[in-house]
């Protein structure tokens, strides 16, 4: 049997289909289509030296690798590679493979440090620490059945605040963004992002095909963004949040939940039966939030880390 890996040619539908059929089988707890799988190839800021990597059994692809450069973070020399193998074909050097290659690329553009997610199962951590990763910080796949669960009731915004959708900001999305930016500075994290590039924004975030402006929901207080529940989703079953949070000046006063319940109401209203979140394992504040709509962990990812030398 041969394996090889070359790049995902981001205008070849195969391709995009088979990187997002593969992510799906290895970690069906994210949205991927092809459609995402193209705009994130072409899309990524130009400092990310983004490259998607399709390993490939004989023909048949069989893994995937997403690599890139930690580019809005004021450390330099930091990269990442996250590779995931279809469950049927482990164990034929296309895992490995595909490490090789994405750290001779990293390396090749400076990268010192590289960052890799791992399933939390034996077989994945052991990988990564044959190929010299250490574990750090872990984060958890949460998973609600939106067809079943009884979701908490809808609830009146307090005196003094409006509930809005991601749609009404169509003509001018900055004030998402700037909200956006506040919060995810403030996200746990063994990497500091410095988030401050709008037009890199609205190409990653704002026009990616899985956002949904629509279930994205936002309360406003004084006329201004203060907290907001993004929403991605796969155009068929699938919805995710992929961002909830609420601005410093808020803060304490239930307004992510607020909006996060605005969010899940509307998904179910649209026919979305599973809805999908993900939290670091030391947000409690934000898993509370999550249990008490009923969510449920059902996979961890490990984070790894390795020194280049």
């Amino acid at each position: 049997m041969t394996v090889i890996v070359r790049d995902v040619r981001p205008d070849d539908r195969r391709d995009t289909g088979a990187f997002a059929r593969i992510r799906s089988l290895a970690l069906p707890y994210m949205l991927s289509t092809a459609e995402s799988v193209a705009h994130d190839a072409v899309h990524m800021h130009p400092d990310a030296r983004f490259r998607p990597l399709l390993a490939e059994l004989d023909g048949e692809p069989v893994g995937t690798a997403q690599v890139g450069l930690v580019h809005d973070s004021p450390q330099p020399g930091q990269g990442y590679v996250n590779v995931y193998v279809d469950p049927a074909h482990v164990r034929h050097g296309a895992g490995s493979l595909l490490v090789r290659t994405a750290e001779e690329y990293l390396a090749s553009l400076g990268a010192t440090r590289l960052f890799a997610w791992v399933l939390d199962e034996p077989a994945n951590r052991a990988f990564a620490e044959r190929h010299g990763y250490r574990a750090s910080r872990s984060a958890h796949f949460l998973r609600l059945d939106l067809a079943k669960a009884p979701l908490p009731p809808l609830q009146e915004p307090p005196p003094g605040v409006e509930l809005r959708t991601g749609a009404d900001y169509a003509d001018d999305p900055r004030p998402l963004f700037l909200l956006d930016a506040e919060t995810m500075t403030d996200e746990p994290g063994d990497i500091a992002h410095e988030f401050t590039d709008y037009e890199a924004w609205l190409a990653e975030t704002w026009n990616h095909p899985l956002f949904s402006p629509e279930l994205t929901s936002v309360a406003v207080v004084d006329g201004r963004p203060a907290a907001f529940s993004a929403a991605r989703t796969d155009g068929d079953v699938r919805y995710g949040t992929v961002m909830t949070g609420t601005g410093r000046a808020h803060r304490g006063r239930g307004l992510a939940k607020l909006a996060k319940n605005d969010s899940l109401h509307r998904a179910r209203a649209a026919g979305f039966t599973q809805a999908f979140t993900g939290n670091d394992s030391g947000n409690e504040p934000m898993l509370a939030i999550n249990r008490w709509f009923g969510y449920e962990i059902c996979a961890t990812e490990v984070r790894h880390v390795r020194e280049l030398l």
